[in-house]
This record gives structure tokens, C-alpha cells and sequence, in this order.
């Protein structure tokens, strides 16, 4: 089995993954729906925009996703929204984690075959960066509702305020991930920059 973080390998992973629309259309109508519901739910800050329009180094991003899974329902529209204010820079695909087995074995969670995973990986699909299953944000909330005094409702929507923290947390990733290209000697060299 090829190394899960071999440039080559995630270059061919990358190459069959699904660009966001393909991805949640290849789930069944009541995933989709329960993704594009999220979806309009979330919006970027004037100031995320601007800073994710300002990317002038290539990201690719890897997600293992799964359209089943209640977190990618809740986190992987962002991912779409982001790369929808830079699309030149930010280039995001997914991969069903049941049906690529060699790429998500290799990078469990705690021990755990995790949703979502994503790998972040420059213009030669090397790796910067994984993040996932969750953003601090995330668990935080999480945390509140499952360790503290009150459990919410069966279905009950995600809070604003919930969303927008969680939304800030992926963003401020990608920023990491760009300051870190930007910094990057291999990459100024090749830019001049």
C-alpha cells in the first residue's frame, strides 16, 4: 500500500475526488437535502472574504467525508463556502471515507476512523496540514451538551452563533495553512518572492 501522505498518492487521490457539488449529490435525497439546508445556513464575514480572497498560494484540500455523517453535514459546507472566495487559490475535493479505504486507514483519530478529515496540501500535493474531526469550536459545544447539566432536543438546529464560531475556526486554518506556504522558503524561492 502506498504511503497515505506520498505526494504522488494524494496527487491521484486528490484527481478522483468530487468537487462539492458532485460530492453531495452522490449521497441519498434526504443527505442532500439535510447539506444544502446547512449550506444556506452559513455565510462568510465581509473580513473572511477578504482575507481568503487575498490567498495568492495554491492550496489543495483533501476531505474524507462521509454523506451520511451528522459533522460533515455540519462542517463541510463551509469548506465549500470558503473555496467559493478564492477559487484560483483554494481548490477543496472530498472522498467517501468507507468507499477509499487506503487513504482513510492510515489517518485515524484517536484511534478511530474519523469524519471529516482534511488534509490540506500545497501545489505539488505535499502535506501541510490535517485537521479534523472536528474544530475546537466544535467540541466545545459538543462538550456543553454532553458533559454539562442540560441535553438539547432531538434535531434541534445548530445555534448561529454555534455555526459562525465553527466557520471562524476553518477559516483561521486556512489562514495558518496560507501564512505557512507564504513563509515557506521552497515557495518564495519559486516565486521570488
Amino acid at each position: 500500500m502506498p504511503h497515505a501522505l506520498a505526494p504522488d498518492f494524494l496527487r491521484a487521490a486528490f484527481e478522483r475526488a468530487l468537487p462539492y457539488p458532485a460530492y453531495v449529490a452522490s449521497g441519498k435525497p434526504h443527505e442532500q437535502a439535510n447539506w444544502a439546508a446547512f449550506h444556506d445556513r452559513v455565510s462568510l464575514t465581509a473580513a473572511q472574504r477578504a482575507m481568503l480572497a487575498g490567498f495568492s498560494r495554491r492550496i489543495n484540500v483533501l476531505c474524507i467525508s462521509g454523506t451520511w455523517c451528522g459533522d460533515c453535514v455540519q462542517q463541510c459546507p463551509f469548506l465549500a463556502h470558503i473555496e467559493a472566495a478564492n477559487p484560483a487559490s483554494i481548490g477543496v475535493r472530498f472522498v467517501d471515507r468507507d468507499q477509499h479505504p487506503e487513504l482513510s486507514a492510515p489517518l485515524k483519530i484517536c484511534g478511530g476512523a474519523r469524519v471529516p478529515v482534511t488534509l490540506f496540501l500545497n501545489e505539488d500535493f505535499e502535506f501541510l496540514s490535517l485537521f479534523g474531526d472536528r474544530s475546537l469550536s466544535r467540541y466545545r459545544a459538543l462538550a456543553a451538551r454532553q458533559l454539562g447539566g442540560a441535553c438539547p432536543l432531538p434535531g434541534a438546529a445548530t445555534p448561529p452563533d454555534e455555526i459562525a464560531a465553527e466557520l471562524a475556526d476553518w477559516a483561521s486554518e486556512f489562514e495558518r495553512v496560507h501564512l505557512m506556504l507564504r513563509l515557506s522558503n521552497k515557495m518564495r524561492q519559486r516565486y521570488g518572492d
